[in-house]
């Protein structure tokens, strides 16, 4: 097995702080005087979501899914598994999936399509890390905290083979 070696801070403690806060305003003004449901998408959103909630001044639900196109590799294999679905009905309701990273698309554009079939008011995909460079469908963030180049991403909730999520910055890795 090949050795992950970290590469630097990309983005610091200080910057995702001000930036979760920029979203939560911004979210806020989008719905005033609604409510949002905010669905995570295990594992690796939930430090993004946890600190997004709290940013956001109004009534936010939250519910969590796990879904997977990884497996323990660093490229997406294409291929999307369900393996947690929603304990909610979001029939109606304000839904904002709350996604780590955007990298193929692949696993998003599924998932939009498999969640807009039942029935949300309203459906909009906010993303922390946005990587355009390796897109393989056309899928844009509504609310994205920033935009990155290819590199493999760690920290704040990202990972690889389940290390590094604990990073409270962002960082990439190299294999040695």
């Amino acid at each position: 097995m090949s050795e992950y070696k970290l590469s630097g801070v990309m983005f610091s403690e200080e910057q995702i702080k001000e930036r979760v806060k920029a979203l939560g305003r911004i979210i806020t003004e989008d719905y005033q005087g609604k409510e949002v449901f905010l669905i995570g998408i295990l594992k690796g959103s939930v430090p993004f979501m946890a600190d997004l909630m709290r940013c956001i001044d109004l009534d936010v639900k939250i519910d969590f899914m796990s879904v997977s196109s990884y497996g323990s590799a660093t490229h997406s294999s294409g291929v999307v598994r369900i393996l947690k679905d929603l304990d909610s009905d979001i029939r109606g309701k304000n839904v904002i999936v709350v996604e780590d990273i955007i990298d193929s698309g692949l696993t998003l554009s599924y998932l939009k399509d498999y969640l807009i079939k039942r029935g949300p008011a309203s459906f909009r995909i906010c993303t922390f890390l946005d990587k355009p460079a390796r897109r393989k469908v056309e899928l844009h963030p509504d609310y994205c905290g920033f935009e990155i180049e290819d590199k493999f991403i760690v920290g704040y909730g990202l990972d690889v083979d389940q290390r590094y999520r604990q990073l409270p910055y962002i960082s990439w890795v190299t294999t040695e």
